[in-house]
């Protein structure tokens, strides 16, 4: 998930537009990335056009403040993106913008190209000087533009046409994306959008693009939300744009945002944002990943020859929230792989004896990477002998540097403290790791495997279901946000969920809530239970439902609430709230986990809490 901006406008000689906005067109543009780097801080650059400079091109590893964005005194126009790495670690080469042989076109990109190998292979001729799946689309354009197209069609007479080229570009692509394009001799910038979004700001002879509006909200606050398929050109004279190859109008809308609101997209909380792009974040996750045809997974990782078949145990090492996504993938690796699987909280974990280490795989699950006690975890591994593996978010981090292999989860970056977004996506990527092993172990039948994948194909528009959903669990935590403890319960794949549903609510809330599996209330908890004890219960498939629904009514026969995120069809009519959950098998559990994430939200909003900066408690904690 990372940052684009693009300027295109009229400056006078004081450099200022017609409608305000002053400064050089570079400056404007490191401005709008410095806006923007909340979506990404791994490296930065600026690729300007000159009315007779032509191209140029900055970029950098790093943070944004670290990039020497060039002076250009006759640009007119430019783009520039902040990167969060999804191919390809944080260097100066994988920096975008990319450009193309000839060195005319330069693009930014926000997405993932799934097909990129593919297209890189078809562009054997070409020269790749980064590891990005970016890179191909230069190279596309300029192959379009070689071929002349556009040409008078496009009313560029004797000449390929830059909209031309990506219109065709963008035909070629799979994935989800978000892209920007400039070309020396052009006078527009020319950018695409699919699955990832991109917004356009209207000036007097002046227009920006951007990921976010945060972008160029002190210039403009007449906005354009470009739709899936849209292609749009922008330049001095304005904006057009076209879907399917046809002009169309699109609404221009006015931000009545705050500035300091502004960069989470006019969400009063991070933690609010990043919940709702978790269709997103599963959607870069999983894309290019899967084969659901033939029932495979590519998270291009490999183990040594005949590692899978003669392993004997796989144990996750992890802390908080990465420990429930652990738990999850636990009974997942058991179930699809046939192989051993423990949890083991990472500040407690020894090797331990009886267990051979050339047999056994140790997973760090950790968002940052940069967590002390799970790369404690990890070295006491390492110095046993067994083969680490890491599910991290973070390219480039200390626990990619010390394991033998790594999956990244793409979820793109977190600020908010509670985790949410990234336990959607480590649980995501840990489940095809499942599905992968256990295909290599010949644990997994290709019809089974299919069934997984197909589960997890669906898991973006499930939780966007759940999402719209949202009015519902705000009038349910107002009606029992009040309550003196909370009790959070499930069974099987439900178990994580709960606990860290009860997690959220303590985190931001600072109300008591605890997470059990529910055959234990009747051990011990149902002694703390009142008519003031919300219980909220997982009542999924993959959650033993009606098992959990016996443990939910003695809770409801001492005077307990009952909140219930329930499968699509099942109705249980003693619950006093009903969430209902979208059929999708496996990893239903993982999307009732919003309903919980939204109430610990909105219990915690009406009470003020300080929801992204919870007291006491830090992002990435990397002391022991």
């Amino acid at each position: 998930m990372c940052g684009i901006i693009g300027f295109v406008g009229e400056l006078d000689s004081g450099g200022q537009t017609d409608g305000g906005t002053t400064g050089s067109v570079g400056a404007i543009i490191h401005e709008g990335l410095r806006n923007l780097e909340y979506r990404g801080y791994d490296s930065a650059g600026v690729a300007l056009v000159g009315a007779s400079s032509g191209l140029t091109v900055a970029k950098r590893s790093g943070e944004v403040d670290g990039l020497t964005v060039p002076d250009v005194p006759d640009a007119t126009h430019g783009v520039g993106h902040t990167r969060w790495s999804t191919h390809g670690p944080p260097t100066d080469a994988n920096a975008h913008p990319h450009t193309d042989c000839v060195g005319d076109v330069a693009v930014v990109h926000n997405g993932i190209v799934e097909n990129y190998e593919a297209l890189k292979k078809e562009l054997a001729d070409h020269e790749f000087t980064s590891d990005t799946d970016t890179e191909v689309i230069p190279h596309l354009i300029e192959e379009e533009l070689a071929a002349g197209a556009g040409g008078e069609e496009d009313g560029k007479e004797g000449d390929a046409d830059l909209l031309a080229a990506v219109r065709r570009v963008e035909d070629r692509l799979e994935g989800s994306y978000a892209i920007c394009a400039v070309r020396e001799g052009d006078d527009r910038i020319v950018v695409a959008r699919r699955g990832s979004p991109l917004v356009l700001g209207r000036g007097e002879n002046a227009a920006f693009v951007a990921s976010d509006v945060t972008a160029f909200l002190e210039h403009t606050r007449d906005v354009t939300y470009l739709e899936d398929g849209d292609v749009a050109a922008l330049s001095p004279d304005g904006v057009e744009v076209f879907a399917r190859g046809e002009p169309v109008e699109r609404e221009i809308e006015r931000v009545t945002w705050e500035a300091d609101a502004a960069e989470k997209g006019g969400y009063e909380h991070y933690m609010r944002k990043e919940i709702h792009e978790q269709p997103e974040s599963l959607r870069q996750t999983l894309a290019g990943r899967l084969d659901v045809s033939a029932g495979d997974v590519d998270l291009d990782v490999s183990f040594p020859p005949g590692f899978l078949a003669d392993l004997e145990e796989i144990r996750i090492v992890a802390c908080g929230t990465s420990y429930y996504a652990g738990r999850y993938a636990a009974q997942l690796f058991e179930e699809l792989a046939g192989v051993r699987a423990t949890v083991e909280i990472a500040s407690e974990y020894e090797f331990g004896a009886g267990r051979t280490p050339d047999r056994t795989l140790v997973v760090a699950v950790t968002q940052s990477g940069e967590t002390a006690d799970t790369l404690g975890a990890v070295r006491r591994a390492n110095a046993a002998g067994a083969r680490t593996f890491a599910v991290t978010n973070t390219l480039g981090s200390t626990v990619t540097r010390e394991v033998d292999g790594t999956a990244f989860i793409r979820a793109g970056p977190e600020i908010g403290v509670a985790a949410t977004k990234t336990f959607a996506s480590q649980v995501a990527t840990l489940a095809m790791l499942a599905v992968a092993v256990g295909r290599d172990r010949g644990a997994l039948a290709a019809a089974d495997a299919r069934s997984v994948l197909k589960d997890l194909q669906g898991l973006p528009g499930a939780v966007q279901q759940v999402l719209d959903e949202e009015e519902q669990v705000r009038e349910a935590a107002r009606e029992y946000g009040d309550g003196e403890a909370f009790f959070f319960v499930g069974r099987a794949l439900g178990v994580p969920v709960a606990l860290e549903g009860a997690l959220k609510l303590k985190e931001i809330s600072y109300d008591h809530a605890e997470g059990f599996a529910a055959g234990e209330l009747k051990h011990g908890p149902l002694a703390l239970v009142t008519p003031d004890t919300p219980v909220l219960a997982v009542l999924t498939d993959g959650a033993r439902a009606a098992e959990t629904m016996n443990n939910v009514t003695e809770a409801q026969t001492r005077g307990a609430p009952a909140l219930g995120c329930v499968s699509a069809g099942d109705t249980y009519d003693t619950l006093d709230v009903s969430f209902e959950v979208p059929n999708v098998g496996v990893v239903e559990p993982l999307v009732a986990n919003v309903y919980l994430q939204l109430f610990a939200y909105h219990v915690a909003n009406d009470k003020g809490r300080a929801i992204d900066k919870p007291r006491n408690l830090a992002k990435s904690v990397t002391v022991e």
